[in-house]
């Protein structure tokens, strides 16, 4: 008889809990947080989020990564304050929703970075 090591298909695949839920249809709304939250949480930061979110993945360049992280660097040792990539992103993200620059003719990346360079340096809209 042959010797196993390591674990098979039936270990790696095994139900970890017997009552496994899938959770993640549930609404991310404020009252579910502050009921899941009375729950012990575990590793990582709390979520801080107030309204509906959605996790997404999005491809970042290694420069645009490293931009992030010296940005949050700097703010920190500002500030004393951290934020996160997520953080920094969203905020550039409702800034821009909320600047009032006309983008709905904007055909490329590269045209889009050029318009709101231009609007940021300028001040126009």
């Amino acid at each position: 008889m042959k010797k196993r090591t390591g674990k098979g298909s039936q270990d790696i695949f095994a139900a970890t809990s017997p009552a496994y839920k899938d959770n993640s249809e549930q609404s991310t709304s404020g009252e579910n947080r502050a009921a899941a939250s009375d729950k012990k949480r575990g590793p990582g930061r709390p979520t801080v989020h107030t309204e509906e979110w959605k996790k997404v993945t999005v491809v970042l360049l290694e420069r645009q990564i490293v931009f992030l992280d010296r940005l949050a660097l700097d703010m920190r040792q500002n500030t004393g304050v951290s934020l996160r990539r997520a953080e920094i992103i969203r905020a550039l993200i409702d800034a821009l929703e909320g600047s009032g620059i006309d983008l709905k003719d904007v055909s490329s990346e590269s045209r889009l970075k050029d318009l709101v360079r231009d609007c940021i340096n300028n001040g126009i809209k």
